[in-house]
């Protein structure tokens, strides 16, 4: 497999990204909507446990059926769904997310929490539940339970230049053991930006490359594919895992070069990225395909065919 970053792509696709950001991002997310998110006035540990756990098990929400679903008349689909209903449950019951309730967590318990009253429920509970008891066992033997503590040890480092940073911390939980580091960087995002913590070495944060990221990348040409690995992903077959980690680890080199030569914070582009695909580059029925309005069009290799470049299949993963 042979993938390599298109540096000439990442700038022209950086420039007109730099000139439409606030057309397509109108503010920054502070992670404080109600609907999803604990209130700034709670006490501190409880809302980054809320984050802590519910990272551990944001990845692929469904297979085949769509999880998305109506709560009180609005319609949350995904993602959204997932942090609704753990707002739900956070509202019910703030101890729900105490280490010691999530030691003894079982698939039945997430099944039934992670249904709605229609009952759609979020796909594989059993691996969510196995994640959240062993991120709950291991806060419990080595930080007393306590994610303040986790952060605190690192001293504020996400990579510590004499001993072990955060994302050193972080591996010791399978949930957060992926390589390429995307529930580590967006439980990162989460926390910054509710002011828990400050990174003394903001350089070593990353963009959390997940799926969406990946197909942005690969529509955009921001790497390039040897003429096998291309036809794998044009014909949807399923990837390994050394090559889907391969890829992302190029796709994360592509954007914090992007961050790099237009002085944008990383976790700010990951805005701009996450609306953009919501918003225009949409999986299955990207904008361009029905109008021509999508702000960086001109700089888009795929415009008009990027239906035809879907993402790279890699499904059965609880790393994103």
């Amino acid at each position: 497999m042979y993938v390599v970053v298109n540096v000439g792509q990442v700038c022209a696709v950086g420039r007109v990204i730099e000139e439409v950001f606030n057309k397509v991002v109108t503010y920054l997310e502070d992670f404080t909507d109600p609907d999803f998110y604990p209130s700034r006035s709670d006490n501190p540990e409880q809302v980054l446990r809320y984050f802590f756990f519910m990272v551990s098990i944001d990845h692929r929400t469904s297979r085949g059926d769509v999880f998305e679903d109506y709560i009180n008349g609005k319609l949350y689909h995904g993602a959204d769904l997932l942090y609704r209903l753990g707002k739900l449950k956070y509202d019910e019951s703030p101890d729900f997310f105490n280490p010691e309730n999530m030691l003894r967590v079982s698939t039945e318990d997430v099944t039934k929490w992670l249904r709605t009253s229609k009952n759609v429920v979020i796909w594989d509970p059993s691996t969510r539940a196995e994640l959240l008891r062993d991120a709950a066992l291991k806060l419990i033997k080595y930080f007393n339970g306590s994610v303040t503590e986790l952060l605190s040890r690192s001293e504020g480092y996400v990579r510590h230049p004499y001993k072990n940073g955060l994302s050193d911390l972080f591996k010791v939980f399978k949930a957060y053991s992926d390589p390429v580091e995307k529930k580590f960087f967006l439980f990162l995002k989460f926390v910054m930006r509710r002011g828990l913590l400050e990174v003394r070495d903001p350089q070593n944060i990353e963009v959390p490359v997940d799926n969406h990221l990946s197909r942005l990348a690969l529509r955009l040409r921001l790497i390039e594919l040897d003429s096998d690995t291309v036809s794998k992903v044009l014909s949807r077959v399923e990837f390994t895992e050394y090559e889907d980690i391969k890829l992302r680890v190029n796709v994360r080199y592509a954007y914090k070069l992007m961050c790099r030569v237009f002085s944008v914070k990383p976790e700010v582009l990951d805005d701009f990225l996450w609306v953009f695909g919501r918003k225009y580059c949409s999986r299955e029925r990207p904008v361009c395909e029905v109008v021509s309005s999508c702000p960086i069009s001109r700089v888009c290799p795929s415009f008009k065919k990027a239906g035809n470049l879907v993402e790279h299949n890699f499904i059965n993963t609880f790393y994103y």
